[in-house]
């Protein structure tokens, strides 16, 4: 038998399968490139069932290295989507932000001196529970900041003559990281359903240096600050970045 098995090439479709998994495991974690891994894998573990087969006839040896081989495909290809799906994850969070796991309840005082209590009920709809919330209420996201919009002045008279909207944000930095603030965070939203970045203020007697800029937060600290948009906003909405295209929340100031 030892004789027999002498004469006996190694598989080379064994060892062409082996190369190729170790080929795929290696790059499977690249992003993007691993599209092709998981191809190569898929090919590797082709190679190394015909190995296998081959081994079982007899015309070749290397059975143990042709299975070696199927095992480190599967394996790659498997790596393959772990590491895809974490990308895609990583990929969604910083295209959308953090999204938001608290509403609080607090009492607001809008632009005519009156006060209202602004609680949301406890909604399983996530959507809706941060949607069209009262002035006051801030939320908290999942990666520990917390913004919220203060108070609403919809009677500001801008350097042009036009009637302009003041609305105060804050952000409060409850996380472990360094978060940003970014005016271009926020949007307003009037009652055609159109959203569009805040506008500049200044007025000869008040200047714009309350407005609120870009910039890092450090951990627990909060920034607070004016942003203006066009008269007739009836929502203020915050995106978790600047390239979001869904608002994580949405406050009614109409």
């Amino acid at each position: 038998m030892g004789k027999h098995d002498a004469g006996v090439s190694k598989s080379g479709m064994a060892i062409a399968g082996l190369i190729l998994g170790i080929i795929a495991l290696i790059t499977s974690w690249m992003p993007f490139l691993n599209n092709m891994s998981f191809f190569i894998a898929l090919v590797g573990v082709v190679l190394a069932i015909v190995g296998v087969v081959s081994t079982v006839k007899g015309t070749h040896s290397g059975k143990a290295l042709a299975i070696v081989a199927i095992v480190i495909n599967i394996v790659a290809m498997a790596a393959v989507l772990a590491a895809q799906s974490a990308t895609e994850t990583a990929l969604n969070k910083a295209i959308n932000g953090p999204s938001v796991s608290d509403v609080s309840e607090s009492t607001t005082t809008d632009d005519s001196g009156s006060t209202s209590d602004a609680s949301t009920a406890a909604d399983s709809d996530q959507q809706a529970a941060t949607t069209d919330l009262a002035v006051g209420t801030s939320v908290s996201l999942d990666n520990g900041l917390s913004v919220s919009v203060d108070s609403v002045n919809k009677s500001l008279t801008n350097y042009d003559g036009s009637t302009v909207v003041g609305v105060q944000v804050t952000y409060t930095n409850n996380g472990s990281d360094s978060a940003s603030y970014n005016l271009y965070d926020w949007k307003g939203e009037d009652s055609n359903g159109a959203q569009e970045d805040s506008v500049y203020y200044s007025n000869s007697t008040s200047s714009n240096e309350d407005a609120l800029q870009s910039g890092s937060l450090a951990v627990g600290g909060s920034k607070s600050g004016m942003l203006y948009f066009k008269d007739g906003t009836v929502k203020v909405l915050y995106f978790g970045t600047i390239v979001s295209n869904d608002a994580a929340a949405s406050w009614d100031i109409a």
